[in-house]
């Protein structure tokens, strides 16, 4: 009867879970190999169908924002060729009219000259965001003021006027420099206060007079208080709340500052 060699049994067995060791790490590597190529063939698939459904989006973005820019600017030239045709429109019939000997309101000589002044000065300027800059002195001329430029803007007229375009908590002076800049025209609205010198009247003024398009309008005052104030003002002509009503003034600036774009 054989012998039971315990030490060649454990080496057998040794050698056995060596075997099964390398046999398991074998089919390990060869399933982490198999899982790696599905995951890349997954992520590959994925990534073709991302960049597709991507590119497909990109391509159904980039129609709607064309459509919708193209339909903006379609309503903006339309837009602006009513404007066009409307402001035409307003200067020819207010033109008609101020020039017309049965019309209840019209130039004066001197109105007429300043007007025609105007109008040819802001024909040679760029374009420019507001159509005029309104001065004026609060303490005495905000009401007049406001009435005026409420009258113009129904006219068509765009106008820089500090209580809309002032952003609080920003430099008023830059802000009115700015205003003054954007604007092809001025309106000087001449009030006592505003005879009397104020800070931020005499500065707009300032910038005002250097250019041939300064449209005074006086309100409570008369001509001969200007000429007084100043001889910046040499021909002394300018629409007069003494003469006309409000929108009568409105329609004359209209057509003075306002374009009659072809």
């Amino acid at each position: 009867m054989a012998t039971f060699n315990v030490n060649e049994f454990n080496r057998k067995m040794r050698e056995a879970q060596r075997k099964a060791q390398q046999h398991m790490k074998n089919e390990i590597d060869r399933v982490n190999r198999a899982n790696k190529r599905a995951d890349d063939e997954y992520n590959r698939k994925a990534e073709a169908h991302n960049k597709k459904v991507i590119a497909d989006f990109n391509r159904k973005v980039e129609t709607h924002n064309k459509k919708v820019i193209d339909d903006y600017n379609s309503r903006i030239r339309d837009y602006n060729r009513k404007a066009d045709a409307h402001n035409k429109r307003v200067i020819e019939d207010i033109n008609r009219q101020l020039r017309s000997a049965t019309s209840g309101v019209r130039y004066t000589e001197p109105e007429r000259s300043l007007a025609d002044r105007v109008h040819q000065a802001v024909a040679t300027l760029d374009a420019r965001e507001y159509d005029t800059f309104l001065s004026y002195a609060r303490i005495d001329g905000a009401e007049v003021a406001t009435a005026l430029r409420d009258a113009l803007e129904e006219l068509g007229v765009s106008v820089w006027f500090d209580e809309v375009a002032i952003v609080p908590g920003h430099s008023q002076s830059l802000q009115m420099d700015a205003g003054l800049r954007k604007a092809r025209s001025g309106i000087a609205l001449l009030t006592p206060a505003y005879l009397a010198g104020r800070f931020w009247t005499e500065r707009e003024l300032g910038a005002l007079l250097s250019k041939e398009t300064l449209i005074p309008v006086l309100h409570c005052v008369t001509f001969d208080d200007v000429r007084q104030y100043s001889g910046i003002l040499p021909d002394l002509a300018g629409f007069t709340t003494a003469q006309d009503g409000i929108f009568d003034i409105a329609q004359k600036i209209t057509a003075a500052v306002l374009l009659d774009q072809e």
